[in-house]
């Protein structure tokens, strides 16, 4: 049994250690926990950045994790919401989790009136790209290009 809630400054420590290890087993890079550190903490700082969402086993043990951010869609007047940094733990993935952590940030968003959800995700996680269709979500025909100054 796994319950969801917005998580709290201490769990930021998990989230950057989580996101170090997403990011490692998605793209293969190996990012700074340091830097990690700061950057989940400032989301905590400054909430214009975002909100974190985290599942919790039945010990209290964080065991899974997601951010929203937001874009604001002029073409709707609404925000859309973008899930990111997700991570469910590998001893705790087929469970459902994601799919809590989904439906608690849809409940967010309808109070919120959000319009929708973005997520991208990688072209070859075919995983998680049937549990987002599984989910409701379609794969959009944009193409995503970035500038990241690398």
């Amino acid at each position: 049994m796994y319950t969801t809630r917005p998580a709290v400054p201490e769990d930021a420590e998990t989230i950057a250690r989580y996101n170090q290890a997403m990011a490692k087993e998605t793209e293969g890079k190996a990012l700074d926990l340091d830097t990690l550190n700061r950057g989940v903490q400032r989301v905590f700082d400054e909430p214009a950045h975002g909100r974190y969402l985290v599942a919790e086993s039945e010990a209290g043990e964080v065991v899974a994790c997601l951010m929203i951010t937001y874009e604001w869609s002029d073409w709707r007047s609404a925000q859309v919401w973008w899930v990111q940094s997700v991570y469910v733990h590998p001893n705790h993935r087929r469970q459902g989790i994601f799919k809590k952590l989904y439906q608690a940030t849809r409940a967010l968003g309808e109070q919120a009136g959000v319009c929708g959800y973005r997520l991208y995700v990688e072209r070859d996680n075919t995983r998680a790209q049937q549990t987002y269709e599984g989910l409701g979500m379609s794969q959009t025909h944009y193409l995503l290009y970035e500038d990241l100054g690398e």
